[in-house]
């Protein structure tokens, strides 16, 4: 897996423990931070996945 995949799971990871944690403690503010985290995450993996995919292509 090349770096964007795994730093996009990583941060996906990160966004859906602070959504929760958001949830529990009743913090929108945090729900938000967390649900943009995910998304930036789900973005970042697939450029991963992508670049992947490619090198895999070209041999």
């Amino acid at each position: 897996m090349s770096k964007e995949g795994i730093e996009g799971a990583a941060q996906k990871g990160v966004g859906a423990v602070k959504q929760g944690l958001g949830k529990i403690v009743g913090s929108d503010k945090l729900q938000a931070e967390g649900a943009a985290d995910k998304l930036a995450g789900s973005a970042k993996e697939a450029v991963g996945k992508a670049k992947d995919a490619a090198h895999k292509a070209s041999k």
